[in-house]
């Protein structure tokens, strides 16, 4: 055979056929060159035009998963929602972390090796009889599974952010008059003038099916998307290995006979596994079931009809869902929401007349001073009325007459005089800290604010992707 292939190569088709198989190699590599499809950029990110590569990503996440227990880490691997929030908290992390390095060479500041080597030393853990102790230092690294450079960048990270950081966290003295003012404004009682008009109170007439129709067209019912699933489940005590790969088999050999064409209910009874069906499950419908959560429906909801999905973990253990039958989002027939659109019409009509007669009292109240059936009543900014009219009695101005409409009724309200509080000492100063902290806290958001502006974070999609997602 290999003196057959020998003697052949020499013959010009064989040449040709060669020369073609040849070009295809130098093409493809040519091809990867021309578009881009090289992996040697493994750039993940910038940070003000800084690339941090693929491997600073897994280190800072290697890093945090070690920070998790044991079933903090399992919970994230069988959660592909908190697995993704997780992944792009490392990112912001990476992003700050940049940010305060390049801020801080920006503005000169340097941290020398001694003054990182005395942090080291003063940690209690990394001691033995009050002095730094190596074997200890040692031991702490190795069950924490960090480096030594891990530890450095660390300390030298948090010096540099108390160096940076150092302006914003100066207390800000709030005055006086600041502290009196919103002390007033929170605990000011206020006399109002309310009349209440109950759409209940009107009564209209029985719609008729013509009136029906045409506030069906006006306020059409639309029913959700519903969907009509099944699902088999191999259960495993997923926080023990040998549990778990007892599961995984059995699982996988559940897997692989809905592949070749089992049904679910058939396989269930093969594998002796839980089988569950499930019919018109919506978003506004969910089914009381364990092992349907938040982000299995959105698993389920992003499925074709007529589709398995592949092996999910969960915590009860390894589930393979189908979506059996799709109903698309569609309007109501008019027979089935014929009892809803009376009432609903009832409702708008008693609201017209509620709000005609409303308007009545408000005129006849700024023509005469007079509120027809109106109450005197005093209120604070939570107590003695709706939220809706105790909103509008501290936003309006003494003297003012207005209506305010609320889930049920509208209220016409004129607002008498204000009575402002008594001073307690013990409730400013508790007002006094509380503006403190939250002037400290405006301050801190819009320091963020400008070193995200400054320095921005762009995403490389493609890198991301292709090794994070």
């Amino acid at each position: 055979m290999l003196e057959y292939l020998r003697n052949a190569a020499d013959k010009p088709v064989a040449k040709i056929l060669m020369g073609i198989l040849i070009f295809s190699f130098v093409g493809w590599g040519v091809a990867e060159w021309v578009f881009g499809l090289t992996s040697s950029d493994t750039t993940i990110m910038r940070v003000g035009g800084e690339k941090i590569s693929i491997n600073q990503y897994n280190s800072m996440k290697s890093n945090e998963l070690a920070r998790l227990s044991r079933e903090e880490q399992r919970n994230l691997y069988t959660d592909p929602t908190a697995m993704a929030a997780f992944q792009d908290n490392v990112v912001k992390q990476i992003a700050s972390i940049k940010r305060l390095e390049r801020h801080a060479t920006d503005l000169g500041y340097v941290v020398s090796d001694r003054h990182i080597a005395n942090d080291i030393r003063a940690v209690p853990q990394f001691q033995e009889n009050g002095k730094f102790s190596s074997a200890a230092y040692d031991v702490v690294l190795r069950n924490s599974g960090l480096t030594e450079s891990d530890v450095i960048n660390d300390f030298r990270m948090k010096t540099l952010n108390n160096m940076v950081q150092t302006p914003i966290n100066t207390e800000i003295k709030t005055p006086r008059f600041v502290m009196v003012a919103t002390y007033n404004a929170r605990n000011a009682s206020r006399t109002i003038d309310l009349a209440t008009v109950r759409f209940s109170d009107f009564k209209v007439e029985k719609p008729t099916d013509e009136k029906l129709q045409e506030f069906y067209k006006q306020n059409p019912h639309r029913v959700a998307e519903t969907r009509d699933i099944s699902y088999v489940m191999i259960g495993a005590e997923m926080d023990k290995p040998d549990e778990y790969e007892k599961g995984l088999k059995s699982a996988q050999k559940m897997e692989d006979d809905i592949i070749g064409g089992d049904t679910l209910a058939d396989v269930a009874k093969k594998h002796n596994a839980k089988y569950k069906q499930h019919t018109k499950i919506s978003s506004e419908k969910l089914p009381d079931d364990k092992n349907i959560d938040d982000a299995m429906i959105k698993r389920i909801f992003s499925m074709d009809e007529e589709t398995e999905s592949e092996l999910i973990e969960t915590k009860e253990g390894f589930i393979i869902v189908r979506v059996d039958k799709i109903t698309p989002e569609h309007d109501a027939e008019f027979d089935s929401v014929k009892k809803e659109l009376a009432a609903e019409w009832t409702r708008a009509e008693q609201r017209k007349d509620a709000y005609v007669h409303a308007n009545e009292l408000l005129v006849e109240l700024n023509n005469s001073g007079k509120l027809d059936g109106g109450k005197n009543i005093t209120v604070t900014r939570t107590n003695g009325a709706t939220p809706n009219v105790l909103t509008a009695a501290f936003h309006k101005n003494i003297g003012d007459n207005s209506i305010i409409e609320d889930t049920d009724a509208f209220y016409v309200m004129h607002v008498a005089n204000e009575k402002l509080p008594t001073t307690d000492d013990k409730k400013l100063d508790a007002l006094k800290e509380e503006l403190t902290k939250t002037s400290a806290d405006y301050i801190r958001a819009d320091y963020d604010a400008y070193l995200e502006r400054e320095y921005p974070i762009k995403i490389n999609e493609k890198t991301y992707n292709r090794f994070v997602r």
